[in-house]
């Protein structure tokens, strides 16, 4: 099967360069994967570039999730991962698939910085201690 690169997944979701957009329907038309890696980077432009809320993030997320010509990796950890997402706004969709594929692999815990991750499931605050 053929992978897609961030660019392209990118083109499916905004459309805001129509011959792209078309080159990218069709190159995905029978099947195409998306790595975790270029789900986050997807995410990341949709927020830097396009300036979209998470709201609309998260649905682009489910969008992918549900797309018939599209294979996510590990469809699974993704969506226990927007889950995350949706219910906690301090934290990033990267953060959020960090966590779950550090649970699907079964080393938890993560350990964090992170307040907030490391208040969800399986998440550990690491104390910073000062001198």
């Amino acid at each position: 099967m053929r992978a897609v690169d961030t660019n392209v997944l990118v083109q499916l979701l905004t459309e805001d360069d129509a011959r792209q957009a078309r080159q990218a329907h069709d190159f995905t038309r029978g099947g195409a994967w998306v790595s975790h890696l270029v789900l986050v980077e997807t995410v990341w432009v949709l927020d830097s570039h396009f300036d979209l809320p998470r709201a609309k993030q998260a649905l682009a997320i489910e969008m992918l999730l549900q797309h018939h010509e599209l294979v996510i990796e590990r469809p699974d950890v993704v969506a226990l991962a927007l889950a995350h997402f949706r219910r906690k706004p301090t934290l990033g969709f990267s953060d959020c698939l960090i966590l779950e594929v550090a649970r699907a692999a079964g080393h938890l815990p993560l350990g964090t910085f992170d307040r907030d991750l490391a208040r969800l499931p399986g998440g550990e605050r690491i104390a910073s201690t000062q001198r």
